[in-house]
């Protein structure tokens, strides 16, 4: 583990002792975007488990107007088992400011909105049904060297022009999950890296997806 991330591993347990057990929270070491989670408290939450990726990191930080100081705080999502997170994530950045990490904090709101529910149901003129939306506002931040980064440690030092088709597919099918072709010019890199036209690259997401 990154020395840097490791020192955040105190703070995680404060913020999820602070809060209780409908609070987790989630350490990652983008050194290695495959297997990016490198500690986590009260992970029943979500069920993140140490060694996997990321998942909301490109989408709803990198590309969110409400990113501004490396934070983007109180966006929402769903779990598989269709728990509604209240979620904010801080970029973590090394002496020299890079991105290697974040800390991502995860509430489980379920125990508030049946309270919610309970209540508004002796509420006179409330709809049920009120759908929850993140809001932001801030400054969109560049964050084209922190995919970049991402790119390149994706790919790492493997020898492209050595790997089969099948592993180019897996590569693409990765980045194209994570969110990484969402940001502006990443097909372009992400071709440069690999020797291929973005022609190529845009057929590989094309075939990843079934089209």
């Amino acid at each position: 583990m990154n020395p840097v991330i490791a020192r955040y591993i105190p703070v995680a347990d404060l913020i999820a002792q602070t809060f209780g057990p409908d609070c987790e929270v989630v350490l990652h070491d983008l050194s290695e975007p495959q297997r990016s989670v490198v500690y986590t408290v009260n992970n029943h939450v979500t069920g993140r488990q140490v060694g996997q990726s990321f998942d909301h990191l490109v989408p709803q930080v990198m590309l969110s107007p409400g990113l501004e100081g490396d934070v983007v705080s109180n966006y929402y999502f769903r779990t598989s088992q269709g728990k509604l997170v209240k979620s904010s994530t801080a970029l973590l950045r090394d002496t020299g400011g890079e991105v290697v990490g974040a800390i991502c904090v995860n509430l489980d709101t379920t125990p508030f909105t049946r309270q919610l529910e309970w209540l508004q149901a002796f509420l006179p003129g409330r709809e049920e049904g009120a759908a929850v939306s993140p809001e932001g506002t801030g400054e969109i931040a560049h964050m084209g060297e922190v995919v970049t980064q991402l790119i390149g440690q994706i790919i790492g030092d493997r020898d492209i022009s050595r790997l089969r088709r099948e592993e180019k597919l897996e590569l693409i099918r990765f980045m194209d999950e994570k969110g990484i072709f969402l940001m502006k010019g990443a097909v372009d890199q992400v071709g440069a890296r690999m020797g291929v036209s973005r022609v190529t690259v845009y057929s590989y997401i094309d075939e990843c997806r079934g089209k």
